[in-house]
């Protein structure tokens, strides 16, 4: 394209909505309420020739009839109607987002019409999210095209992560996972079939981007290998970037290829790639998640060496087996630290790693044990709380919050269970110690923060 500026994509002052419909079954109707409900506040412009307006906005019958520059025209008609609507005479539009299907994806003739979309673009100079997409989320800028209701899939609220993706299933997936959680992004970007705008794109403006603290990737497939290395070692020099690759296997690469029309090439390939950018690469759709969850709170480069503290014998040690599975240390206190939290914790509890405070023990207990712990040995505190025993209360929360800030490194919360462990979760959540169901999903999120993949110790 005539441009490698994508700024305007992400603080857009005019959005033209062309095959805008009054019909709550369509999707422009989706698009035109998000755009509404995340409160967008630049200029918002209907195109159908049909109506005269539509939801209060006047409707106009082309772009080429706004007297205004738009930064932002969403196509949703069908992929044909797409290369008609870019064929006609305007010269007002910056970017545009096809939402439309029935490109590259179907092959054949939609190959024709991705082909035919991409010469229309670069001869006009407009930079172009999509086809076969869900867009921009935006809570920077308050944009929304996302043509799921809020009904099906929520949206979360203002935070530092921005998500690339190529899929839009996953866009609409995560997007209401992380805000059951409270997870807060800053911009979320669904691309789809790439005919422009690609994840380089997007990491070479994210890298600057100071509303994003972390990125994560959902990759499929790279087309131009040597400028995504580039770019995303940039971005991966100034903020966390977390990468979870589909498509693996032969399988998966043919799946891949009817979904985006995407030429994926050997995993092995992106493995390296993603080493040598310094790019976390994650294990599937719940490593990710836990990536999420972690660095919503802390960033990593912290070190391997874990300290356990339990009050249940049993997930103590689950949770030592997943951390020395994922490559981590679990190291045994000093004597000088078993006899000092000896003088400290009641006799029934257990002094080594884990520290077990067993049942009896209480709020205080977990305390005493995290501050004494820590010490110089450890770089990462992974906390068992089970809810069961009578003298354990809330006042846990801040005390161990206390602490970590006092320590200034990251203590985990592993803490399984049904409808009370999940209401004391979220009030975890709430003081920024983050809450893992698993000691698996603990582990891996201890070493996310260790600084990236951990091999299985096995391997």
């Amino acid at each position: 394209m005539n441009s490698t500026d994508i700024s305007f994509f992400f603080n857009p002052r005019s959005i033209a909505l062309v095959g805008a419909s009054p019909k709550p079954s369509s999707l422009s109707y989706t698009i035109l309420e998000s755009l509404e409900k995340i409160g967008f506040e630049g200029k918002i412009y209907p195109i159908n020739p049909r109506y005269e307006e539509i939801g209060g906005l006047k409707c106009y019958a082309s772009l080429a009839d706004i007297n205004d520059t738009i930064d932002i025209a969403v196509l949703s008609v069908p992929a044909p109607g797409v290369i008609e609507v870019m064929k006609e005479e305007f010269e007002n539009v910056r970017g545009a987002v096809v939402v439309s299907s029935g490109f590259k994806e179907i092959k054949g003739e939609g190959e024709k019409l991705e082909a035919e979309l991409k010469r229309l673009a670069e001869a006009k100079g407009i930079r172009v999210i999509g086809p076969n997409c869900l867009g921009i989320y935006d809570t920077v800028s308050k944009v929304d095209t996302f043509f799921i209701s809020r009904e099906r899939a929520r949206r979360p609220g203002r935070g530092g992560l921005s998500i690339l993706t190529q899929s839009g299933s996953f866009a609409s997936m995560i997007v209401d996972e992380i805000a059951s959680e409270g997870i807060g992004v800053a911009r979320i970007v669904s691309y789809g079939n790439k005919v422009d705008v690609d994840e380089a794109d997007c990491l070479e403006f994210l890298a600057e981007d100071e509303a994003t603290k972390y990125v994560v990737l959902y990759v499929e497939s790279v087309e131009d290998g040597k400028r995504f290395l580039e770019v995303a070692s940039r971005c991966a020099q100034k903020k966390p970037v977390v990468a979870v690759k589909v498509g693996k296997k032969d399988t998966g690469v043919r799946a891949t290829a009817s979904h985006t029309g995407a030429a994926a090439s050997r995993y092995e390939a992106y493995e390296a790639a993603f080493r040598k950018a310094g790019i976390i690469e994650v294990d599937g759709y719940e490593e990710l998640k836990d990536a999420c969850r972690v660095l919503n709170s802390y960033t990593p480069g912290r070190g391997d060496r874990i300290l356990v503290i339990t009050n249940g014998g049993g997930i103590g040690i689950g949770i030592v087996d997943a951390c020395e599975s994922r490559g981590l240390s679990v190291p045994q206190l000093s004597e000088e630290q078993k006899a000092q939290l000896s003088s400290k914790l009641p006799s029934f509890a257990s002094v080594g790693n884990p520290i077990d405070i067993t049942g009896n023990g209480w709020d205080e207990h977990y305390a005493v044990a995290l501050r004494e712990g820590f010490g110089e040995e450890y770089d990462i505190a992974i906390v068992a709380v089970l809810w069961g025993p009578p003298l354990l209360n809330e006042g846990i929360i801040d005390k161990l919050k206390a602490v970590a800030d006092e320590c200034g490194k990251p203590v985990l919360i592993c803490s399984p269970g049904g409808n009370f462990t999940r209401k004391m979760s979220e009030e975890f959540e709430k003081k920024g110690l983050p809450v893992f169901a698993t000691p698996e999903s603990a582990a891996r999120a201890a070493a996310i923060l260790s600084g990236g993949k951990k091999q299985n110790a096995r391997e």
